[in-house]
């Protein structure tokens, strides 16, 4: 189970054009809206990546406004774990489980995750926070995923699976965002 101390979320390559045209758009970016919303009321780090800007262009705005102070990570590499500053700064935050979620579920999210797997990080990959151009591109990444012992889930598991109780401090902010 993930546990707030432990965990960081890590926002991948929602760009662009590209992002634009990802299977089931706008869902995908209210969630991972929540999801950086959260991590921030819950004081949970994230790291945000960018895959080649100078090609694919900028994180989103309703994304990229949420993550002030926050400089994205370019890369290259599909895998976020192949660009060094990546790696250095998940090592620095001394934390072994990994929130995923962003684009694209079967090339870069797949990718880091199979990577982080490798390195020994926990990796919870969320379903609705992840997408690809295509469903079947999606649900094969996904399929896929499951199979190499990658934690599965939805928005709403893992912000609930973060409180653990109804009494938590947080409760109510991190509730109202799934309303």
């Amino acid at each position: 189970m993930l546990q707030i101390q432990d965990c960081c979320l890590v926002v991948v390559d929602v760009q662009g054009r590209l992002a634009q045209l990802m299977y089931d758009k706008h869902t995908l970016f209210k969630n991972i809206q929540i999801l950086i919303k959260a991590a921030k009321i819950l004081d949970i780090p994230i790291i945000w990546c960018q895959q080649c800007p100078q090609a694919l262009g900028d994180t989103i705005g309703q994304i990229a406004e949420l993550l002030p102070g926050i400089q994205p990570l370019n890369k290259a590499t599909f895998s976020c774990c192949g660009l060094e500053q990546f790696n250095q700064g998940l090592n620095a935050l001394n934390r072994r489980q990994i929130i995923l979620c962003g684009i694209e579920a079967h090339v870069c999210i797949y990718q880091t995750a199979v990577d982080l797997l490798n390195a020994g990080f926990y990796v919870q990959v969320v379903a609705d926070a992840v997408s690809s151009r295509t469903l079947a591109d999606r649900q094969t990444a996904v399929e896929k995923l499951k199979t190499l012992k990658t934690d599965i889930s939805s928005v709403e598991m893992t912000l609930f699976e973060l409180l653990v109780t109804a009494d938590h401090p947080k409760f109510k902010p991190v509730v109202e965002l799934i309303k």
